[in-house]
């Protein structure tokens, strides 16, 4: 998710996406309740939740906001 007001990506996993999302839309997250924009930029089926978190905690350790971008522009993640 993507807030253009903060300048700030968030990234995270779930099982429910639409239920996920409606969390961070009401202020129900504690990293995104300060947005007011956020906005699904991005997202990616996996067969299961553990490749999922895997995935995600290797985008969150590159703290890199190059990489998230290349991941939206390209429309694919190309880490394993």
């Amino acid at each position: 998710m993507y807030d253009d007001k903060l300048d700030k990506y968030y990234i995270g996993s779930t099982v429910h996406l639409d239920r996920r999302e409606y969390e961070h839309l009401s202020k129900q997250s504690k990293y995104t309740k300060s947005g007011k924009n956020w906005q699904l930029v991005f997202y990616h089926k996996y067969l299961n939740i553990k490749d999922a978190r895997r995935i995600e905690y290797k985008l969150k350790r590159f703290k890199s906001r190059e990489i998230i971008e290349k991941i939206i522009k390209d429309g694919k993640i190309l880490i394993k």
